[in-house]
């Protein structure tokens, strides 16, 4: 199976404003997150002619991952798309290449009921290929109310819902898929789809697991002021652009991301990080004018290291504490069926990408929804660090008593 080891990116313009243009995305305000109104698009050849990635950053707070769109040649010809990303000029002349190569894009996958990153670019993509097929997971909502689809600037026309049958589907020669949920969550349910592509025996997953890489994600080398922010270890540090600065950077990141408050993580008083602020080096509005209102333990590498795992498959903590376990009976019936497929690899839509793995692998990921999991040795993994999970179930307590969600069920 032949993978593409570099970026398969087109020049860039060669002037400044040029770079700009092309990657501005006018419709930010529907998601006001970072990087706002310009976004870069990253491609990547995953398997030649056959599989490519594309990739953009999002995040809060200088706490930036990678998203990404996954784009497959069918055999007769012609695109599938799974979860776009925001259509800038960029992204559609890279997609423009594969068209011109390999066909139209034929059909357009909304693999989420939930994550607004994936559901606001999905119509603003849609439209752009207009003789495309929309399908999106059963259970679509939007708060406060809920409004049809054509309303979330999905192609009224074009657009259906998955059938539970993936028989019935044009692409079911090439594709099987699972949909997860709904889970009821309160305000409205959790669902996902994960598509496996039978020829490559690539399986593709919105949120639902993840990988995490030691080193920073290729996009984020090429925007790395977010690393440089959090490799500090107090407001008056001044770091050094180097490899292992980024690297530290982006372990950092990649706690808060997960975790949002990892205990290896202090915050100072508000009082205290004022006065730090007025003593920074770097009071810029880029710097949030000096402002770093947190300092890290000196262990907090082990933290990191417990939350990689040497790169294994695990449910986001989030997830794991906020969402999945609603239901879960439903997520442990969903992963048994996944894990009957045939697969060598996984992307999933944020994170590191691909992940070789194994069915088993896969499974042994949803273990904490299980009173006594069933593990073998081989497929044994460790779990995460549960002193890191005390802000969520802060947060969680939180959402039930407020009445905002339903509490947890019981494991399975």
């Amino acid at each position: 199976m032949g993978r593409g080891n570099q970026a398969d990116i087109n020049p860039e313009p060669e002037t400044q404003s040029g770079r700009w243009q092309d990657r501005f995305w006018p419709l930010w305000p529907l998601v006001p997150i970072y990087p706002y109104s310009k976004r870069r698009t990253l491609r990547k050849e995953i398997i030649k002619n056959q599989i490519w990635t594309f990739e953009q950053l999002q995040g809060i707070l200088y706490v930036i991952v990678p998203v990404r769109m996954t784009v497959i040649k069918l055999k007769e010809g012609g695109l599938l798309v799974y979860a776009p990303v925001a259509p800038t000029k960029e992204c559609l002349r890279l997609m423009q290449e594969l068209v011109d190569k390999h066909g139209s894009v034929k059909y357009i996958i909304m693999p989420t009921a939930s994550g607004i990153e994936h559901k606001a670019f999905a119509g603003p993509f849609a439209r752009k290929f207009p003789t495309a097929q929309i399908f999106v997971v059963p259970g679509q909502w939007s708060f406060p109310v809920k409004l049809p689809l054509s309303w979330l600037g999905l192609p009224g026309r074009r657009t259906q819902i998955l059938p539970v049958d993936g028989s019935q589907t044009p692409f079911a020669d090439e594709f099987d898929y699972k949909i997860l949920g709904p889970v009821d969550l309160g305000p409205g349910p959790f669902a996902e789809v994960a598509f496996l592509h039978k020829r490559t025996q690539t399986l593709l997953v919105t949120d639902v697991v993840v990988s995490v890489s030691d080193k920073p994600p290729e996009i984020l080398e090429q925007e790395p002021y977010p690393m440089l922010y959090h490799a500090k270890d107090d407001a008056s540090e001044v770091v050094e652009d180097t490899p292992a600065t980024r690297r530290k950077g982006w372990q950092r990141i990649a706690l808060f991301a997960f975790f949002f408050r990892p205990s290896a993580l202090e915050v100072t008083g508000w009082g205290q990080s004022f006065r730090d602020a007025w003593q920074a080096p770097d009071r810029s509005s880029k710097a949030y004018f000096g402002l770093f209102p947190v300092r890290w333990r000196s262990d907090w590498k082990d933290s990191f290291d417990a939350l990689r795992g040497g790169g294994r498959l695990f449910v986001a903590p989030i997830l794991q504490k906020l969402v999945l376990n609603r239901g879960p009976k439903i997520v442990i019936d969903w992963a048994n069926q996944v894990a009957e497929w045939k697969f060598q690899q996984i992307i999933p839509c944020h994170l590191d990408a691909p992940v070789k793995t194994t069915p088993q692998q896969f499974r042994a990921a949803f273990r904490f929804l299980e009173q006594q999991p069933i593990q073998k040795k081989r497929d044994r993994q460790p779990d995460l660090p549960i002193e890191d999970f005390g802000f969520l179930n802060r947060f969680d307590e939180v959402l039930i008593k407020g009445r905002i969600t339903p509490p947890p069920k019981e494991k399975v």
